[in-house]
């Protein structure tokens, strides 16, 4: 067929009227089956493609979404965004990603760009959690929902993890492995996940007795070269730790290319958790223990609240949800004494 096919052919071919083929392509339902199944047939066949621009004019809406995340190079983001684009996809979305780079400056360009193309919704992991910078958003009544960092200035939908929990359980294995000095290497403590990780660190030493010892604490930025130099601070140190925590994956990785750099024994004399599984953490030798997230579940269910969101405009009060993360022990994080040596103890709440 010359030129482009439009709804009037397609109707044509399957031999039904344009509402029922409109009906099939908005995934509207009430359609017999076996009709459906010819629309579709014709719709190959003739190459049709919606006019989307279009359908906007009619009916308010671009089945679009933007999500924002503040570092594309994280693996953490586009495992997230795995569980978006899934979701979306099954009810007829199409999702736009973009990376501020930590920048709130950029992410006011990103949030403009996304009004301009008329977005249905946003998903957003903000590099300001103040929030006062998405006014634009709020005041066009545009549905946002906010993913592992949450936002002070406006009630939005929030999915989290349990940061405090996850954070806790780790600093907890070390020192039932008999390990005192154990370090941290923190996250920025302007974002949810990095004062929640730190949180959880200072609680469990305080449950068990242990002093928060400054000199274990570095200031990271979530940064894999953050991660790096504050294992080689803590390697400086004349009363070295015998056990790090890292607060996010990228850290982790700076951490481990420091270990090799200063050939400080992984799992031998240094112990070692961080906080999201990463690719290399099954490979290397001794494995990494790590505290994991549900990174897919995450993305599905931001998309299922933003989605709610935009089919019921009735204001409800918000939602806030923290999924459990799962502790996974590998061998990089071992007993401080031998079982049988004089130098065991064994410490208690």
């Amino acid at each position: 067929m010359e030129g482009k096919a439009n709804i009037q052919d397609v109707a044509k071919r399957a031999n039904v009227s344009i509402a029922t083929v409109s009906r099939v392509i908005n995934n509207q339902g009430g359609v017999r089956k076996q009709t459906e199944e010819r629309i579709l047939k014709a719709i190959q066949e003739l190459g049709y493609i919606r006019n989307a621009a279009a359908r906007t004019m009619k009916s308010k809406d671009t089945k679009t979404i933007g999500v924002i995340v503040p570092d594309i190079n994280n693996p953490f983001f586009p495992s997230v965004m795995a569980g978006i684009e899934q979701k979306a996809r099954e009810t007829g979305y199409f999702a736009i990603l973009s990376s501020t780079n930590e920048s709130p400056v950029v992410e006011q360009e990103i949030l403009k760009n996304f009004i301009e193309r008329g977005v249905d919704g946003v998903i957003i992991t903000t590099a300001n959690e103040n929030g006062d910078h998405l006014k634009q958003v709020h005041e066009q009544g545009i549905p946002m929902v906010a993913v592992d960092r949450s936002i002070q200035y406006y009630d939005v939908d929030t999915v989290l993890v349990d940061n405090v929990k996850g954070s806790y359980q780790a600093v907890q294995h070390m020192i039932l492995q008999g390990h005192e000095k154990i370090a941290i290497i923190c996250g920025p403590q302007n974002t949810t996940p990095g004062r929640e990780r730190f949180i959880g660190y200072k609680k469990a030493l305080e449950d068990y007795n242990l002093k928060l010892d400054e000199r274990y604490i570095f200031q990271g930025d979530f940064g894999e070269r953050s991660g790096y130099q504050g294992a080689h601070q803590l390697y400086s140190l004349d009363d070295r730790p015998t056990a790090i925590f890292s607060s996010n994956n990228l850290m982790t990785i700076g951490c481990v290319k420091a270990f090799g750099d200063l050939d400080w024994k992984l799992g031998e004399e240094i112990s070692f958790f961080g906080f999201d599984d990463v690719d290399i953490a099954t490979f290397l030798n001794p494995k990494l223990s790590v505290v994991s997230r549900p990174m897919h579940a995450l993305g599905e269910l931001a998309f299922q609240l933003l989605h709610e969101r935009i089919q019921f405009k009735d204001p409800v009060p918000k939602r806030e949800y923290k999924l459990s993360p799962e502790l996974i022990i590998r061998e990089s994080c071992r007993l401080r004494y031998p079982k049988n040596s004089p130098d065991g103890q064994s410490l208690k709440k």
